[in-house]
């Protein structure tokens, strides 16, 4: 009895082990097979830019996985692709974040790139410019395009390596810039970011002569509120001719200085064009906020109609089954009538008198008013 169980024992490990080196192989032969078969051609896709600008197009992509015409793609067989090389060259490019590659089932290279971001110009004391990206990594100026995105100028030091000072700096550069480009109105509003020798911001206005003393890069959103309300209400009282410079860098309060050099038609003309500004910001967010409510609008019809086939679907197979149902119910008892004796051997028009006609019904016709 024992010698029975450790047979079996022995044959079920085997008969495993058989199983999984038969499963070994044929992965190592899809693998083989695949990788002798040739690349019928690339697809490059490129994701990451603001507003449809680019920084890199396919073209530079090319130009890298084929070292600037070196090597080829189609044609090549897809074991000789050193994927793993190709993407690292590929994000050795400042502007590529990620690549990846990899080859689909109809044996053609994928080529996915996430392209950075740029959110900030800055443009150091000695003339050099870069742009920052969410990450504070410095990238360089595009001789294809400009960002559109605020500038500032007099950052202290354009060297390779920075120091934590000035790492602190573009943080700050970051944080201001971002909160800029998420408000219409300060994005229009806000022309230029000047860096003081004290590493504070001083903004220069689209409209308007003053100069906006923001300090450094601490709370944002507060000082931007701050200096939003201010606005409208010296709009709507005092007038903004009056003042040549605001200070909202110290917290819960508005400094501002006078100025005596503007006349009244630049007085009004200035009022209306910040009017008229801050209703194209106030008219930019009900649109977005309108875009958003229409897509979720779309989505719940999309769901309510798709719920609604859906039902209906169900209740036609609900239908169908039980038409099915009572068709059988109905073949079924006239198999059994037909299996049952007749009860009266006698012809049924034997049986029949003659039936009175039937009286026609009368045409009622409606009376029309």
């Amino acid at each position: 009895m024992k010698l029975n169980q450790h047979i079996k024992k022995i044959f079920t490990i085997s008969l495993w082990l058989v199983l999984g080196a038969g499963v070994t192989v044929l992965l190592i032969a899809a693998i083989r097979i695949k990788r002798e078969k040739i690349c019928k051609g690339y697809e490059i896709d490129i994701r990451g830019g603001g507003d449809g600008q680019w920084f890199i197009d396919k073209t530079d992509v090319v130009a890298m996985l084929t070292i600037n015409g070196k090597e080829t793609l189609t044609g090549k067989r897809t074991r000789e692709f050193e994927l793993q090389k190709m993407e690292a060259r590929l994000e050795r490019d400042q502007w590529v974040k990620d690549a990846e590659l990899f080859f689909d089932n109809n044996q053609v290279l994928q080529v996915k790139i996430t392209e950075r971001k740029p959110v900030a110009r800055v443009i150091t004391i000695n003339g050099s410019g870069f742009y920052i990206d969410s990450s504070c990594d410095r990238l360089p100026l595009s001789d294809k395009i400009s960002a559109r995105v605020p500038v500032f100028t007099g950052f202290p030091s354009d060297k390779p390596l920075l120091k934590k000072i000035d790492r602190l700096l573009l943080r700050e550069i970051k944080n201001v810039s971002v909160y800029i480009i998420n408000d219409p109105f300060w994005m229009a509003q806000v022309s230029q970011v000047d860096i003081t020798p004290k590493r504070n911001f001083e903004m220069i206005p689209t409209i308007g002569n003053h100069i906006i003393e923001f300090g450094n890069g601490d709370n944002c959103e507060q000082k931007f509120n701050r200096l939003f309300i201010f606005y409208r209400q010296v709009l709507s009282k005092t007038g903004m001719e009056k003042y040549a410079r605001i200070n909202v860098q110290y917290e819960k309060q508005i400094v501002g200085v006078r100025n005596n050099f503007l006349s009244k038609t630049d007085s009004l003309r200035f009022k209306k064009s910040i009017e008229y500004l801050i209703a194209s910001s106030q008219k930019a967010d009900s649109v977005k906020r309108d875009s958003l409510a229409a897509k979720q609008i779309t989505n719940d019809i999309l769901g309510s109609q798709t719920r609604i086939q859906n039902s209906k679907s169900n209740q036609t197979e609900l239908a169908a089954q039980a038409i099915r149902a009572t068709n059988k119910d109905i073949s079924a008892q006239s198999s059994s009538m037909k299996d049952q004796p007749s009860e009266t051997s006698v012809p049924m028009k034997n049986h029949q008198t003659n039936p009175k006609p039937l009286k026609q019904p009368k045409a009622v016709m409606e009376r029309r008013n």
